[in-house]
Parts: C-alpha cells; sequence; structure tokens
C-alpha cells in the first residue's frame, strides 16, 4: 500500500512528515502474525486507553483508528490518524507504561494484536523489524512531550519540589506539561476545579480527574507504570548475583552483559535511567553510529537489550549504604528495604558541577539548567540563550539548543575551543551561524528577578566586562561523582572518585584481602567483589564508548570474582574445583 496521504472515510490518515508513523511492510505483518491474532473491530471500539498500561502491540489491517488526548476532558484533541498497515502505540509500550492517550477506532475494521512479551523478542531478533519500531516510538514520545501530552504539574517556579517533579519527568522522558501557578492563566481554573489550596501545591493532574499533592518521585514513578522494585529486594532474603548502581552507559552495559551471561541482575538509579548521556541531543563519536545518534535513543536501545535478556531496571531506587555480609553484600536503600547481592558493579557517574555566581541559586530549575534536553529547549522559544562550558557537552548543547534559540552565546573559560572539544565539534560549534563563541569569558552576575533576562560577563584576560541579553543558561563545567554515600565504606580519590585496580591495591586493607587471596582485578575497589564502572571510576576516560567498555568489561571480572571464590569455598569444604565459568542463578 502507497505510504502517501489519503482518506479513510471521513476521517483523513495523519502523513508521516518526522519518520514517527511508518508502515509495516506485507512480509513484516506476516512474521508478526505468526505470534498475534487477528481480531475484528467495531466503530468506536477503544483499543486501549489514556492511563492504563498497554499489553499487546496492535497492527492495524483495515479500518481507521484515531489517537486522542485526555479523551473526555477540556483539553481533548485528536494526537493522530492512522489507516492499514500502521502500528500502534509508543516508547511506554516497551517499557511497561501507562498509555499517554486513547485508541478509538473510526472505521472499523480488523487489527493485529502481538502480546508485547513477543514485540520485545520480536525487535531484538529482527533488526530490519526493531529498528523501525523503535525509531518510530522514540518519534511518537519526543512528539508527545512536543504537544505536551501526558500528566500535568501544578505548581510555583520558585517551589523546590516542583523544580524536583520536572527534574524527575525530564529526565525520565516522560511526556507532561507545566502549568506554572504564578504566570499561567489556566492555574487558577485547575485549582478552582480541583479545590486545590495553593499551599498544598505541587500537584501532579492526570486522566483529567486524578490529583496527586506533591508526589515523591517514586509515587509519580508508580503512577505512569515505570518498573517498581521487584518483591525479591523488599526484604533481606532478596538476593541477585549481580546488582549494578547506576543506569547510565556504564551501568546498563554491565546490565546487558551481566543478564545476556545468566546473572540475576538488577540496576538501579535514583533519577533515571541513561545518566548524563541521555541529556546529550546528538553523539557522533560513537562507534557504529557515523550519522549520531541521540543520548535518548542509545539509552532506549539500552534499556531494551537489558529487558530482552531479563535485567530489572528499577526506577527511582537510591542506595544509601553497602556492608559487607558472609561474603557477599548487604545493599540499603533509602526507603529502608535491603537486597543481597554476591557482587556490585558501581556504575553512579557524575553530576554537573554548580555555577558559583551569587544570586543564581533562585533562578535554577527557572532558566538555569544543567542539561539540554527536548523539555529545556522547548521553553527558550526563540530568545538567545547562553552555554557555559569548553567541553563536548557544551558543544554539543550549543549545536542542539541552535535549532530552537536565535542565538547562542558559548561561554569558554579558557582561550581554546580545542583544549577539551573534540575537533568535530568545534568544526560544527564554529561554522554555525547562531553561535557566538567568547573565550577567556566567565559569568559574573545574572540579571532578572523571576527568570534570566541577562548576564554580566567578564573577559579574564583583559578584565573588561559586557551585558549579553539571555533568557536561559545551560552549565556544563565539569563535574562530581556520586559518591558521598560510599565514604568511609570504600577508598576514594581526592575529589570523591572511586579507586580501582593498582590504585586501590596500595590503599587496600590487607587482612580484607588474605581471604580472596589475590588483589584487586583492574576495575575492582578496595572491597572483593565490588567494581566500579565509567565516570564514578578514578581516572577513567570521561566519554559514552569508555563508559559503555568498562561496564561489559565490569561483568567479566564478576565472573573472574566468582569462579575464584567458588575454587576456594569448594576446596575449603569439600578439596574439589567447580566448573570454571559457571554461572548457575542464584534466585
Amino acid at each position: 500500500m502507497s505510504t502517501a496521504e489519503h482518506e479513510q472515510g471521513a476521517v483523513r490518515e495523519t502523513p508521516d512528515r518526522y519518520g514517527a508513523f511508518p508502515r509495516l511492510t506485507p512480509e513484516q505483518l506476516e512474521t508478526l502474525g505468526a505470534h498475534g491474532e487477528r481480531r475484528r473491530t467495531a466503530e468506536g471500539e477503544v483499543l486501549y486507553r489514556e492511563g492504563r498500561p498497554m499489553r499487546e502491540f496492535l497492527a492495524i489491517l483495515s479500518g481507521t483508528v484515531e489517537i486522542i488526548h485526555d479523551q473526555g476532558g477540556p483539553d481533548e484533541r485528536t494526537v493522530a490518524v492512522h489507516g492499514p498497515g500502521r502500528f500502534l502505540g509508543e516508547l511506554g509500550l516497551l517499557e511497561g507504561q501507562a498509555a499517554f492517550d486513547t485508541a478509538v477506532m473510526r472505521q472499523a475494521g480488523e487489527i493485529l494484536a502481538v502480546p508485547v512479551e513477543w514485540q520485545r523478542t520480536l525487535v531484538g531478533r529482527d533488526p530490519v523489524l526493531g529498528d523501525l519500531i523503535l525509531r518510530a516510538y522514540l518519534g511518537r514520545r519526543y512528539l508527545l512531550i512536543g504537544l505536551g501530552a501526558g500528566f500535568r504539574i501544578l505548581g510555583s517556579c520558585y517551589s523546590p519540589d516542583t523544580l524536583r517533579l520536572r527534574e524527575f519527568a525530564a529526565r525520565n522522558r516522560l511526556p507532561h506539561r507545566w502549568v506554572d501557578l504564578e504566570k499561567d492563566k489556566e492555574a487558577e481554573a485547575l485549582l478552582r476545579r480541583f479545590a486545590i489550596r495553593p499551599e498544598e501545591t505541587p500537584v501532579v493532574l492526570w486522566k483529567g480527574d486524578r490529583v496527586l499533592r506533591n508526589p515523591s518521585n517514586a509515587e509519580l514513578a508508580r503512577l505512569i507504570g515505570l518498573p517498581a522494585p521487584a518483591p525479591a529486594l523488599s526484604s533481606d532474603s532478596g538476593r541477585c548475583d549481580v546488582l549494578v548502581v547506576g543506569a547510565g552507559p556504564a551501568g546498563l552495559a554491565a546490565s546487558v552483559y551481566g543478564a545476556s551471561d545468566g546473572l540475576t541482575t538488577v540496576t538501579v538509579d535514583a533519577v533515571a535511567t541513561g545518566g548524563q548521556a541521555a541529556t546529550s541531543s546528538r553523539i557522533e563519536n560513537y562507534l557504529g553510529f557515523p550519522s549520531g545518534i541521540s543520548g535518548g535513543e542509545l539509552v532506549e536501545r539500552a534499556v531494551l537489550q537489558a529487558h530482552k535478556f531479563g535485567a530489572r531496571l528499577m526506577v527511582p531506587a537510591q542506595v544509601s549504604g553497602l556492608t559487607p555480609q558472609d561474603d557477599e553484600y548487604a545493599v540499603t536503600f533509602t526507603d529502608g528495604s535491603r537486597a543481597r547481592a554476591g557482587a556490585v558493579v558501581l556504575a553512579s557517574g557524575v553530576r554537573y558541577r554548580r555555577l558559583e555566581v551569587p544570586g543564581i541559586d533562585r533562578l535554577e530549575g527557572v532558566s538555569v539548567y544543567y542539561a539540554a534536553t527536548v523539555h529545556e529547549a522547548g521553553l527558550c522559544r526563540a530568545d538567545p540563550v547562553a552555554v557555559v562550558g569548553g567541553g563536548n557537552s557544551a558543544g554539543q548543547a550549543a549545536l542542539f539548543l541552535a535549532h530552537h534559540a536565535s542565538q547562542v552565546h558559548l561561554l569558554v573559560r579558557g582561550g581554546d575551543l580545542n583544549a577539551d572539544m573534540s575537533r568535530y565539534l568545534v568544526d560544527q560549534v564554529e561554522q554555525h551561524p547562531r553561535i557566538e563563541v567568547l573565550l577567556h569569558t566567565e559569568v559574573r552576575e545574572v540579571g532578572g528577578q523571576e527568570k534570566l533576562e541577562s548576564l554580566t560577563v567578564q573577559d579574564n584576560a583583559s578584565g573588561e566586562r559586557r551585558e549579553l541579553r539571555a533568557t536561559a543558561l545551560f552549565v556544563f563545567i565539569g563535574a562530581r561523582p556520586h559518591t558521598e554515600w560510599l565514604s568511609g565504606v570504600l577508598a576514594l580519590d581526592e575529589k570523591g572518585f572511586v579507586l580501582t585496580g593498582a590504585d586501590a591495591r596500595a590503599v587496600a586493607d590487607a587482612h580484607r584481602w588474605a581471604s580472596p587471596g589475590r588483589d584487586p582485578l583492574l576495575l575492582e575497589t578496595t572491597l572483593p567483589g565490588v567494581f566500579a564502572a565509567g565516570d564514578v571510576r578514578s581516572g577513567s576516560v570521561k566519554r559514552v564508548a569508555s563508559a559503555t567498555g568498562e561496564g561489559a568489561m565490569a561483568i567479566r571480572l564478576v565472573h573472574e570474582h566468582r569462579e575464584r571464590r567458588g575454587h576456594q569455598v569448594a576446596t575449603g569444604s569439600e578439596g574439589h574445583q567447580p566448573v570454571a565459568g559457571g554461572s548457575v542463578s542464584s534466585r
């Protein structure tokens, strides 16, 4: 069937202008049909409903389907109309989330329904079909975000809890819309409609009738259907072979390789999957993607792989303690739950450092940001913005924001853009007509009361000051590790990064290493069986590719640790060695 725009009865199909609404070939429908069932549908039939989990992948064989946001509510609108050959759903279908819209048959016909578990398997096995579906789902998710679909966050721009909820939603790439209590005309009507007092905000509004008053990140996650903590990890009896702390590139790589090797693998993150990499608009030097790939797409592909091999991903779940216990480790979470792990991979990454300028704290989250995603870019609205930093993250952010802002001022403290930025990025930044590079430049003052209006910057070579008009400031000035909870547990360097390998051996407790009878392995910390990978590790190369490699390497070293430990237990208790390389599930 032609992919051209055509009529379906009285409803016109939405054209596929952005690659988000492709059409399946007869061969692909046949492949899917082998694992699904055909169903006749009636006009007006609801295939799935906003706010409820989607359990099936649906392809249209005949008839027309209308996708509606806020059906029956004051904000009801048509998102898209699909005809034969197209498929329904978006990214949340693969990740077990609730639907962000409703699908209604506008013209009776027939659909193909495939259980989502089979769809995940097929996406992993068939690279052509998998790429088609995943790209469409990613495109649809970004379209939903751009439309302001999903839930609404109603709160003041000056409220820390409002900023917390907005960051959580943005980092997890959840469709939502922020209604500013201070400025949005809609806010007063919503307060009256739901009988909400201003002091009760922020609130989350879902499906037009459900209100969550100042929910925790965990409560918001459960509302949307993000993976809940596994029951086995809710008590002291919960155990896994490998617990991965952090779901950035290193953590996701460890998840994929651990689960694919047959280890029971659980990965936890306090905020979202993807880490800092997920905030990158375009990664162009990652092996295998010559045209580049967005951080969000890379992360979603990795999450899909991890699910495919059986890894458990839990967000949000914040680790607060790590204690050696009978040659294994007891891991404590901030909600009081505990787990046991045979090995631990620390991949908690880093967070960007704050820019220390008087008065800037009141603007953080309002017009000062430490990430440049679709969410933040949508707030620029063709205004001038500034980016602080001279590394790859700053360069990628500047190029991305140049598609949204009228001008981007890139403020670099040093005198050479090549010093910390990859050459391919330098060339693109210097050639972009909307990017102005200001070397030897530092921010001294911020102007504006309720939001950023201007910056006072200084040339640190000449001392000259000037004022720049900017309505948003994006800061990428280095990072610090997420290791506060590890202080006193294992050895850190002077900046808080985790010591591994030879560095760990130099400061390790000889008594603790007497039992394993060996020195720390390459990525192993001062605790046997605890490894560090990616940006959190002292001496690591701060690149996505190296973090991914270290995550995979950490699992190989976990196997070596398990083999040596198994050898000691076997020879000590029964006088024989186990088969090397075994990775029997401990559940």
